[in-house]
């Protein structure tokens, strides 16, 4: 009796495998000619051209251009059609709502800024929502309904077990009963929603530092302190999603901090996220850097420590260093990673100089020895983060030519 049609092995389900190969090539290498296409796939010539006629016909790829700089003439190139699909990212945060729009090669092709001080006047949460992600559509010449998945990005974490957002108490309207469901009964696409600084690991997995390595932790370093565990391969994000909350993480050189649920603060953040460094440099006798809230004035004291040789700006910056490695040698003894990436603005800003302190310090507190290195994805990585999560999911829902 013939297989089912979609049966693993038969001839429709290897033609889709090809196909899908077919496309991550293109995606990753940009056009290729049916000839390249064909040695990197491993396919004959004829089984080519019969795969990018159908992937043509199907509106996934396109044809134009021809190969150049050889002798005769060129070979036609082929390329994804960005307009296959559309998927949008949202990062939000106390002070605006940042949304985009990214055609399914990954380009951004709309972006848009909503900002949230209004939020005081009561504006609900889905109306924010919408506005900011109608903005980005808008500025991408697209609608609401070209989009085919929505990934929003926030501090804390959405439990799975109760829906509820927990460990951001911070963000005013994103608790109430039933917003999920609100969300989901106001936009017309999927929506998934994913804590902010595990998608910051997910872009530096990507496209960043963590590209290759299936084992590592990020600590970021924004308005507040958090990381990201990578095990596998895969997010590690604890029964009620608050793997990685380690802000709340009792460490030595700080009093304990009792009530943390209600403070939305713990003993590392107060040793070593970003409000910690001006008070730290005043107490080493560095004159701080007017103007701008903590983050900025943590970052600002960073970087001129980092390029600095006088021994105020010296000290800070290994007293700093010391308190960050002070939490990190917890992480490092449970989990023993591969690699542990710094990011956010308060660890970028102290760049490699910061880096070498902080995995000198580390070597003393902890057994094992992970390399350390800076995070390299750039330009609201949160953001990046959710539009790579909303494209994986998008891809392989278009890019399925099995059905």
């Amino acid at each position: 009796m013939a297989a089912a049609a979609g049966t693993p092995g038969t001839p429709r389900v290897l033609r889709a495998m090809n196909d899908r190969a077919a496309l991550d090539l293109l995606l990753e290498h940009g056009p290729l000619s049916r000839a390249r296409i064909g040695r990197l796939t491993g396919l004959s010539k004829p089984t080519a051209s019969q795969l990018l006629a159908r992937l043509e016909a199907a509106g996934l790829v396109l044809a134009g251009g021809t190969t150049e700089g050889r002798p005769g003439p060129g070979a036609q190139l082929f390329r994804v059609n960005p307009a296959a699909g559309y998927a949008a990212g949202l990062d939000v945060t106390r002070a605006r709502v940042l949304a985009a729009v990214a055609d399914i090669t990954g380009r951004t092709v709309g972006r848009y800024e909503l900002p949230t001080p209004h939020r005081r006047t009561g504006v609900p949460v889905v109306r924010q929502v919408t506005e900011a992600l109608d903005g980005a559509v808008r500025a991408a010449g697209l609608t609401r309904d070209d989009v085919r998945r929505l990934v929003v990005g926030t501090p804390g974490a959405f439990d799975p077990n109760t829906g509820r957002l927990r460990y951001a108490a911070h963000l005013p309207g994103w608790h109430s009963p039933g917003l999920l469901e609100e969300l989901s009964g106001a936009l017309p696409m999927p929506v998934e929603y994913e804590n902010d600084v595990n998608l910051v690991a997910l872009a530096e997995q990507r496209l960043g530092a963590a590209r290759g390595h299936g084992d590592f932790v990020l600590l970021w370093n924004q308005e507040g302190l958090g990381a990201a565990l990578v095990l596998g391969g895969r997010l590690h994000r604890g029964w009620t999603g608050g793997a990685g909350e380690v802000g709340f993480l009792p460490v030595p050189g700080t009093p304990l901090v009792r009530g943390v649920a209600r403070t939305n603060s713990g003993g590392f953040q107060e040793l070593a996220g970003s409000q910690a460094v001006p008070k730290l440099a005043r107490e080493l006798g560095v004159t701080p850097v007017p103007g701008g809230g903590p983050l900025e004035a943590a970052a600002a004291l960073l970087a001129r420590a980092a390029g600095a040789e006088d021994e105020p700006h010296r000290l800070l910056l290994r007293a700093y260093a010391t308190r960050l490695a002070t939490g990190l040698a917890s992480l490092v003894s449970v989990l023993d990673p591969e690699l542990v990436v710094l990011s956010g603005t308060s660890l970028t800003a102290g760049g490699e100089a910061l880096r070498d302190l902080v995995r000198e310090e580390l070597g003393e507190l902890a057994a094992s020895r992970p390399r350390l290195v800076l995070g390299s994805v750039t330009g609201d990585p949160v953001l990046r983060g959710a539009l790579e999560s909303a494209l994986a999911t998008t891809r392989d829902e278009v890019f399925d030519t099995s059905r």
